[in-house]
Parts: structure tokens; C-alpha cells; sequence
């Protein structure tokens, strides 16, 4: 064979070999565009500005509940100095009371008390307690229980900590 005819069948092959190159991408452009669409138009992937939404019957009841009639009393910041040998030399303990609002000036007037019986507890604790998963909860529910004691039943609903951190 000669080299025109080489070089021609050298052409034919290139010219072929685009054709898929071409077809596949136009084909990811449709599908783009098509996606594209469904999404926006609401068809795919949740509903667009444009669908139409449903509102809620006027004959539904919503349930609500109402807000319990207590006050919040902050019990000042604690330190609780650690003994050497644990990677934390101080913990600082903060908390707020739940307390029915009947109660609130009975419960405020204890606050010594309340300080007295916290401090001693978190003083007493096991240093290596400290530094195990999940203690927060069981020092709440350990100083919930002190200070329901202290205050009386009924009087402390709950106890809220608000910094636990050692330093």
C-alpha cells in the first residue's frame, strides 16, 4: 500500500474513534440538566418553592404544655482544690436549682447550707472518680439527692450544672 492510503485509513479511524467521545458526553449533559430539573421542580430530593404545599387543618390541636411555675437559683461557684497525682489540680463546680417559686425564698435562705453539703461532697469524692466517662450524671443525681435532704422534700425539683471543669 502507499502512504496516501495510509494516511487515509488513519483518518477514517480518528473520525470513529470521537464518535463515543461525543455521544457520551452529550448524554452526561442531558442527564445534568435532567437531574437538575427533577431536583428543582420537586420531583426528586424533597419539594421546591414551587410545589404546592400542605397546610395544616385549622381543626388540628396542636398540644401544648404549660410552663411549670418554678425559679432558678444559681448556687455560687464552688473550687474544689485535687490532690496531687491526677493531670488536674482544681475542679470548678457551678450549678443552678430548680425550685418550685412557693419555695424560692425558704430554699435561698439554706444557700450556706447548700454550699456546706456540696463543697464537703465534692471534697469527699475519690480523686481517680473524677477522671471516669459519665460521672457528671452520677454526681448529679449523688447532689440532687444532698439537696433535697437539706432543703426538704418537694422544695428542689432539679439541679442544673452549669460548669463542671477541671483545671
Amino acid at each position: 500500500m502507499s502512504d496516501a492510503a495510509l494516511d487515509e485509513e488513519n483518518v477514517d479511524e480518528s473520525k470513529s474513534s470521537k464518535l463515543p467521545i461525543i455521544i457520551g458526553l452529550v448524554l452526561a449533559l442531558l442527564g445534568g440538566g435532567g437531574g437538575f430539573f427533577a431536583v428543582q421542580s420537586g420531583i426528586v430530593g424533597g419539594t421546591s418553592e414551587e410545589a404546592p404545599q400542605t397546610e395544616v387543618e385549622e381543626t388540628e390541636e396542636i398540644e401544648t404544655f404549660d410552663v411549670p411555675d418554678v425559679t432558678f437559683i444559681e448556687i455560687p461557684q464552688i473550687v474544689v482544690s485535687l490532690p496531687p497525682g491526677l493531670s488536674a489540680k482544681h475542679l470548678r463546680f457551678r450549678a443552678s436549682m430548680e425550685v418550685p417559686s412557693q419555695y424560692a425564698v425558704e430554699v435561698e435562705t439554706l444557700m450556706p447550707r447548700i454550699q456546706d453539703v456540696l463543697n464537703g461532697y465534692l471534697r469527699a469524692l475519690d480523686p481517680q472518680e473524677f477522671e471516669k466517662v459519665g460521672i457528671l450524671i452520677k454526681l448529679r443525681g449523688q447532689m440532687l439527692r444532698r439537696l433535697k435532704v437539706v432543703a426538704g422534700e418537694g422544695r428542689v425539683r432539679d439541679l442544673l450544672v452549669l460548669e463542671f471543669v477541671l483545671n
